[in-house]
């Protein structure tokens, strides 16, 4: 296993590495998107623990939006929110219960855009290792975790399609598991896994 401040240096150099912002749409070039569009910011937490475990959580079932799929914590900015990195900790604590003082902040990648007309900033982070949480249930259904190494190697990622609003659509999984990783979680993880050296 390797040391902590040696998957910390690895983490940065990965960060830097990422050079371009990535899409819902990266798979799909012949969608239109409309002009003059207005994207909601939105930040993530992509949380990974001492002992190199990306910390994932499976959103409820009762949701309206995106029940039952496979996300990192995090939401809309808030207008109180001081920056993007305080929005992906302040949900963090809202979701999963992660203290803010337990987060060290790495750095963010570049934007995701999604086809919910929202651009996802992902912000890396180390947390100790052996962290209890506790799922906020009406979000939350369940918070586990999934090795680096698995997320980082792009031979487990894969490409799958589905028709979605009368066309077909294709997307990257990343399955672990029983955790169907897929969309805008796979497809900001995959950037990180290409700049990882």
């Amino acid at each position: 296993m390797q040391r902590p401040e040696d998957l910390n240096e690895r983490l940065c150099r990965a960060i830097e590495n990422v050079r371009h912002n990535s899409s819902d749409f990266d798979l799909n070039p012949d969608t239109v998107l409309p002009e003059g569009r207005v994207l909601k910011p939105a930040a993530v937490l992509v949380a990974v623990t001492e002992d190199a475990r990306l910390i994932l959580t499976k959103r409820s079932s009762r949701l309206k939006n995106h029940a039952g799929q496979i996300a990192f914590a995090g939401g809309r900015q808030d207008d109180t929110d001081r920056d993007l990195i305080h929005t992906a900790t302040r949900e963090a604590h809202e979701e999963i219960g992660l203290d803010p003082a337990h987060v060290r902040v790495l750095g963010q990648l570049p934007p995701h855009e999604t086809v919910t007309s929202y651009t996802v900033t992902p912000i890396v982070a180390m947390v100790p290792q052996g962290m209890r949480f506790v799922p906020e249930p009406g979000e939350v259904a369940e918070v586990f975790q999934v090795p680096l190494d698995h997320i980082l190697d792009p031979a487990n990622y894969f490409v799958e399609g589905r028709r979605w609003r009368g066309q077909q659509r294709y997307y990257y999984t990343a399955p672990y598991g029983p955790y169907y990783i897929w969309g805008a979680t796979a497809r900001m993880l995959r950037g990180l896994a290409e700049a990882w050296t």
